[in-house]
């Protein structure tokens, strides 16, 4: 089969290459890859990657041999899964408490669109707690987290204030309910949650709109700068603020991609796709991705499950 590698040059990042079908373990089900869907912290990985790394997280395809144990769903299924790695390939061994079956009304690019920033989504607001009547700020809202929080959010009666780079990149955002500002310096707070993604200098800055008693979730690092904060300086903002840091990872993801796939049945949630294309395009789309030309999701094609 045919499977993407890492290459380690920034300006074409992956390469194909054949190799021998991934052998699932007797928990894991063999899908057949229709679509991938890259996320920028993958695009980071790949500039210096490990001699190991066989990327891909985000996929959905068609089950072609059900798990030895007996679990999982069966021959023919359409899934989305999000396997620890391989998904950038025609085949991809994938853990039955890691994906969750398609109804026919969900087609494969939103599917796969819907894993890792969705699952970041749900457990970013179950961390924050109750929304409904809270004042919300969310920075780096632009990427396909961003897009997951703000129409749950809004939807759970958030007052949302999106923070974006340009114009451009908040239109969406807009539309799904949120007040889109371009600095977190011109968010008018104070609010109760601050969901922050970007670090640097940004965290600080966003940090000093919590109001007192309130909570900054810490999920993100998107500028790839460091967090400088100044215990002293602190004394002059906002009182007892609590700073959580948060990371997604944790299976099973079943629960929660079952989730997903109902919202998005429902039309209670509608994924960010800003490209679909072939995945002979991989490469230039994933220096897109990193780059930030592509707002919310970008999904590649194998041409499987057809």
């Amino acid at each position: 089969m045919r499977r993407l590698i890492p290459t380690g040059e920034a300006a074409c990042p992956v390469a194909f290459a054949q190799v021998s079908q991934p052998v699932p373990e007797p928990g894991e089900v063999l899908v057949e890859v229709e679509a991938f869907a890259p996320n920028r912290g993958e695009t980071f990985l790949l500039e210096r990657p490990r001699p190991d790394l066989l990327p891909g997280k985000d996929i959905a395809g068609l089950v072609v041999r059900a798990a030895a144990d007996g679990s999982g769903p069966d021959v023919g299924t359409r899934v989305v899964g999000h396997p620890a790695q391989g998904g950038w390939a025609e085949y991809a061994a994938v853990p039955v408490h890691s994906l969750a079956v398609l109804p026919d009304s969900v087609d494969s690019a939103r599917a796969a669109a819907l894993p890792l920033a969705g699952i970041t989504a749900l457990r970013l607001l179950r961390t924050a707690g109750s929304l409904a009547g809270r004042r919300v700020l969310l920075t780096g809202a632009s990427g396909g987290v961003g897009h997951y929080v703000t129409e749950l959010a809004v939807g759970a009666g958030a007052e949302l204030t999106a923070v974006t780079a340009t114009p451009v990149r908040g239109e969406r955002l807009a539309e799904l309910g949120a007040h889109v500002v371009h600095e977190v310096a011109a968010a008018r707070g104070p609010f109760d949650v601050v969901l922050e993604s970007t670090g640097g200098s940004g965290l600080s800055l966003a940090l000093s709109k919590v109001r007192p008693g309130g909570m900054l979730v810490w999920f993100g690092q998107a500028s790839r700068t460091p967090v400088s904060l100044d215990f002293f300086q602190l004394l002059g903002g906002p009182e007892n603020v609590t700073i959580q840091h948060f990371h997604y990872a944790g299976a099973p993801y079943a629960a929660d991609l079952a989730v997903l796939v109902s919202l998005v049945e429902q039309d209670r949630l509608h994924p960010e796709i800003d490209r679909v294309t072939d995945w002979a395009q991989s490469a230039e789309t994933l220096v897109d991705l990193r780059e930030r030309r592509i707002r919310g999701k970008a999904v590649l094609r194998t041409g499987g499950a057809r």
